[in-house]
C-alpha cells in the first residue's frame, strides 16, 4: 500500500520562503516519478514540479520556475519542494504525487497514481 505524507505547509507573507516535504512509503522513489501539484479554491489542480528518477531531471511550471526547487532523497524516500519569493497567487493546497508518467503526462494529474492528502500554503500580502 502506497502512502504519501506531506508536511511543511503554513501561512507566510509575500516574499517569504517555505519548504514542503513528502515521505513515500510503499513506493520506491528511485523508480518512476514524483511530483507536486496545487489546487486553489474554485480552480483545477495544476502542475507545479516533478522529478524523474531515471534521468534525475526536474520539470517546473512556468509560474514557479526560478522560485521553486524540487529535490529528492532516495535513502529517505522523500521529495522536497523549496519555495522562495512566494506570491499571493501561490496560495493553494499542495499535493504530492507519485507514479509512472510518460513524458507527455508528466505535467498532468492523470500521469500519477498515488496522491497525498495535501498541505495548505497561504501567502498573504
Amino acid at each position: 500500500q502506497v502512502q504519501l505524507v506531506e508536511s511543511g505547509g503554513g501561512s507566510v507573507q509575500a516574499g517569504d520562503s517555505l519548504s514542503l516535504s513528502c515521505v513515500a512509503s510503499g513506493f520506491t522513489f528511485n523508480a518512476g516519478a514524483m511530483g507536486w501539484f496545487r489546487q486553489a479554491p474554485g480552480k483545477e489542480r495544476e502542475f507545479v514540479a516533478s522529478i524523474r528518477r531515471s534521468s534525475s531531471n526536474t520539470y517546473y511550471a512556468d509560474s514557479v520556475k526560478g522560485r521553486f526547487a524540487m529535490s529528492g532523497n532516495n535513502a529517505k524516500n522523500t521529495v522536497y519542494l523549496n519555495m522562495n519569493n512566494l506570491k499571493s497567487e501561490d496560495t493553494a493546497v499542495y499535493f504530492c504525487a507519485a507514479g509512472y508518467p510518460i513524458l507527455s503526462t508528466l505535467r498532468s494529474p492523470s500521469g500519477y497514481r498515488y496522491w497525498g492528502q495535501g498541505t495548505q500554503v497561504t501567502v498573504s500580502w
